[in-house]
């Protein structure tokens, strides 16, 4: 096991934070998500042997996004999923640091507004979402760590955001049509 060891401390232990954080947007608090990577290191170690030394940033959430559902289906409802919005703020603008569209109305909504509209999203949308606007994957390492084909990861991707547009202006604005949002007056 010696031989995995050092493998495990340059391919597992850089990614610890990234595989922290995941954790906790999935299990919704700092002692589960613990107790999941803490989990997930031990499958990492077992399995070293057949990590193909390709994208180990993937490997790892793939590990620990496997571990904390099984966690999660031994300990609570799958469903339930907390999350925690601070990292989300510096991750919605392109890459020329023009605002998009989507960052333009969620710079207007508090935190609170964020998280309850990114909670409203199903699972299938929510999770892409994180990883690749929070965890910052590209979508081919979004698709290797749901397990899912590319194409999938970037048509969930794009309604995940439209989604997640409609929630906003829906509670921001009191309409369905981003496009047509307009701010409420004061009375």
């Amino acid at each position: 096991m010696s031989d995995h060891s050092g493998r495990f401390r340059d391919v597992v232990v850089p990614h610890l934070a990234d595989a922290f954080g995941l954790a906790r947007w999935l299990a919704g608090n700092d002692a589960d998500a613990e107790d999941i990577v803490q989990e997930a290191c031990l499958r990492a170690l077992r399995g070293m042997a057949g990590y193909n030394g390709l994208n180990a940033r993937a490997w790892v959430l793939s590990i620990v996004r496997n571990t904390a559902y099984s966690w999660l289906a031994e300990n609570r409802n799958r469903n339930v999923i907390a999350v925690d919005f601070s990292e989300l703020e510096h991750t919605v603008e392109t890459a020329d640091s023009e605002p998009t569209p989507e960052a333009a109305l969620i710079e207007k909504v508090d935190a609170v507004a964020l998280e309850t509209a990114i909670k409203a999203l199903p699972l299938e949308f929510r999770e892409p979402l994180i990883l690749h606007d929070v965890q910052g994957l590209n979508y081919r390492a979004v698709a290797s760590v749901m397990g899912i084909p590319l194409g999938t990861v970037m048509s969930r991707l794009a309604r995940a955001r439209q989604k997640l547009m409609t929630i906003l202006a829906r509670s921001t604005y009191g309409t369905e049509r981003p496009d047509v949002a307009r701010p409420r007056l004061l009375r």
